[in-house]
């Protein structure tokens, strides 16, 4: 075989097995998403994938079509054009309702789905097979499974409470446990912290964080537009604004006073303190810290 022949080949199988390898790596994967409803475009030219080892945060003001994109992940809004994968499989090419199992959400939309008498226990082992009310009792490995979610939760001291006396940062913390019991890969926190007074909510992202930085936990996508909410272990970040992405990729690329400012459409001041930002509108011609990045 002539030695250029021989070349191409083994570029072509160099190739494959680099393609291969980043198609196994990619938990999740969105190429040119479009999703149009009527006359109104909700998101356009949506790229982003999400690969083992990653953390995501995604940020954008209310309205930016964040609450769109998760739908479209999980099977709930059918996309106008482009294609998704999500844990290696391709949406249209197999069943949404299954892949559901596998995908964790903690959500406040959920709470009001949780019945007020059902104790914290059978709201997790629900959990197990994507339902909420329970009806059945759990077995002992069931309710086993549940208690050792709860503790990685922080919240095994609830497993007995009615989901009616607990607190907004308690159930948010069940929920989390609830996810856990799939063993997904990808846990997904769509404004967790909403409603949470500032002590649950540094306890909340506490738990989140220890979670985050286990060595077999799922990986994590924060949906969120508060940047203080986003802690050290969260690795990478997508940006978007009136359905595009503003940008997309590691941290110190993507949270910047600049790119964060055109995502709010407004002048932004950015800081650093302890591992976390905070983020203020600037009054100036251009803020002190302007160009801080994490």
């Amino acid at each position: 075989m002539p030695e250029r022949a021989l070349t191409r080949r083994r570029d072509g199988a160099a190739s494959r097995r680099m393609k291969t390898t980043r198609m196994r790596d990619e938990v999740l994967r969105v190429d040119g998403l479009r999703v149009q409803r009527g006359e109104t475009t909700v998101l356009s030219g949506v790229d982003w994938s999400v690969r083992r080892g990653e953390h995501w945060v995604i940020l954008g003001a209310n309205g930016c079509g964040k609450t769109s994109l998760l739908k479209v992940l999980l099977g709930y809004l059918t996309p106008s054009e482009g294609s998704i994968r999500v844990l290696g499989r391709e949406y249209g090419a197999y069943d949404w309702r299954e892949l559901r199992c596998h995908v964790g959400l903690v959500s406040s939309a959920l709470q009001a789905s949780v019945p007020d008498h059902e104790p914290a226990l059978d709201t997790v082992v629900s959990g197990r097979t994507a339902q909420l009310d329970l009806w059945a009792e759990p077995t002992p490995a069931e309710a086993r499974q549940a208690r050792r979610h709860l503790r990685r939760a922080g919240a095994l001291h609830l497993a007995g409470r009615p989901w009616g006396v607990l607190s907004q940062g308690e159930r948010q913390r069940v929920l989390i446990a609830r996810a856990l019991m799939a063993r997904p890969r990808l846990l997904i926190l769509d404004e967790p912290c909403a409603g949470m007074d500032p002590v649950a909510r540094e306890a909340f992202l506490g738990r989140m964080e220890t979670i985050a930085r286990e060595p077999r936990g799922p990986r994590l996508v924060l949906v969120t537009h508060h940047v203080e909410e986003i802690t050290p272990a969260f690795s990478h970040a997508l940006l978007l604004r009136r359905g595009g992405v503003v940008a997309a990729g590691p941290r110190g690329r993507t949270l910047t006073a600049e790119r964060l400012g055109e995502t709010f459409g407004a002048r932004l001041a950015l800081r650093k303190r302890g591992g976390r930002l905070e983020l203020r509108v600037s009054r100036g011609a251009r803020a002190a810290g302007a160009g801080v990045s994490i």
